[in-house]
């Protein structure tokens, strides 16, 4: 499944971005059939971005919609491994 479009998470998603960028990607992921998260750009980022693709994979869940995610940096990926999560990040590969 790699059709349908890419939604970029930008380079810093902490706590103070996190409301505006769920926004954004909640609007998408709830309109999309299909929609893939590129998250290779994040350089600095907290539990927040994990937050941030949780909040996305549910909006698209409750509208029948796909959201994947690829990329996702080795740090963020230990993160959610942290927190138990992993799995449900439903990552794609690149």
């Amino acid at each position: 499944m790699n059709a349908g479009p890419v939604f970029q998470l930008p380079a810093q998603l902490t706590h103070d971005q996190a409301a505006s960028v769920a926004q954004q990607l909640g609007a998408l992921a709830k309109t999309q059939s299909v929609l893939r998260v590129d998250a290779s750009g994040l350089k600095q980022f907290d539990s927040s971005a994990l937050a941030v693709l949780l909040t996305g994979l549910r909006d698209a869940a409750q509208h029948h919609r796909v959201m994947q995610v690829v990329g996702l940096p080795p740090k963020a990926l230990a993160l959610a491994r942290v927190y138990g999560i992993e799995d449900l990040l439903q990552l794609s590969p690149a």
